[in-house]
Parts: structure tokens; C-alpha cells; sequence
């Protein structure tokens, strides 16, 4: 166990390491915010971003596990329709209510499998060098 009170003495005797203490607590508590409050805010970024990427026809999952297919979006309500079930039941909710967004974007596929071809032709070139 610390004996605290030896710790307050050597604090009174000797001036400089209470400046050591005071840059120790501070590494310290840098050090917390690091670990622990960085990478929520990080997170909160990207679920806000991937909530007002959202577009109609998008498969998503809400926090409640409702999932659906986005039918509407209204942006003067900041709220979404989102269609559901076999019986197509529409249901009104805040996008601040989305979990996840389920669906790939064709963009981003349509992007990689250029830059696939690409690369596949250019290694094609290099052997018919050779």
C-alpha cells in the first residue's frame, strides 16, 4: 500500500518534483483522452457521415433492428421512410435512428474494377515486354 503522507513530504522538500508530478498527471490524463474519448468521436464522425450519405434504395438496419429499404428522405424533417416486410409497411422515423447502411454503392465497386483492369493490363504490357 502507498503511504500518501510520505508522498505530500517529499512533495513539500523538494520544489522541482512537484512540477514532475504535475506533467506526469498531465501525460496521463493525455494519455486517457487518447485512448478512450479519440476514437468514440471518431465513430460519431463516421455515423454521421454515413447518415447524411444515405440515398433512396439504400438496405439499412436501425437501432431498434428494424430492417428496410429507404423509400423517401425528407430533409426539411430530417426524418426517412423506410419500407419494410413482405406486406411493404412504410414506416416514418429520424435518420439519427439508422444503425447501419447495408447496401454497397455501385460507384465505389465500379471505381475499383477500373482501376483492376487497370492494373491487369499493365501487368499484361510488362510480360510482353519481357
Amino acid at each position: 500500500m502507498i503511504n500518501f503522507n510520505l508522498l505530500e513530504e517529499a512533495a513539500v522538500n523538494n520544489k522541482g518534483s512537484m512540477w514532475t508530478m504535475l506533467i506526469i498527471y498531465a501525460v496521463i490524463i493525455l494519455g486517457l483522452w487518447l485512448i478512450l474519448f479519440r476514437p468514440q468521436s471518431k465513430k460519431k464522425k463516421q455515423e454521421e457521415a454515413l447518415r447524411n450519405n444515405m440515398q433512396v434504395g439504400d438496405d439499412i438496419t436501425t437501432i431498434g433492428g428494424i430492417v428496410g429499404k429507404v423509400v423517401a428522405i425528407k430533409e426539411e424533417t430530417d426524418s426517412i421512410v423506410v419500407e419494410t416486410g413482405s406486406d411493404r409497411v412504410r414506416i416514418n422515423m429520424k435518420r439519427w435512428a439508422v444503425a447501419s447502411v447495408d447496401t454497397v454503392h455501385t460507384e465505389n465497386v465500379t471505381a475499383d474494377k477500373k482501376e483492376d483492369k487497370k492494373n491487369k493490363k499493365s501487368d499484361k504490357e510488362l510480360e510482353n515486354i519481357d
